[in-house]
């Protein structure tokens, strides 16, 4: 089983989703996104690169919902580490506004 730790950013994220989201998410998790993880001879369903950043994948997990995650050192030998980053609606992948 693969394992995980989340950023600042995702944890702060995760407190403005609605329990909605939050479910939507959890489900993606357990019945897309882990099985693809532990099958490498087969594509992830819901996963593409993130154009601006090299080695940051992002995960849809909804209409609208997207979380972005990146590799991490393996934690439990032969195991996939993932650090989710952040996570909300399309809206996480634009820039803040100011200079």
């Amino acid at each position: 089983m693969p394992t995980f730790e989340t950023l600042p950013r995702f944890e702060k994220d995760w407190k403005d989703l609605t329990p909605q989201h939050r479910d939507m998410f959890r489900k993606v998790v357990r019945e897309a996104f882990v099985p693809d993880l532990m099958a490498p001879d087969r594509p992830f369903r819901r996963v593409k690169g993130v154009q601006a950043h090299a080695n940051v994948f992002e995960m849809t997990w909804g209409n609208d919902g997207r979380a972005t995650f990146s590799y991490g050192a393996e934690r439990v030998s032969g195991q996939p580490h993932i650090t989710w980053r952040h996570i909300g609606t399309h809206d996480i992948f634009t820039p803040p506004p100011g200079p």
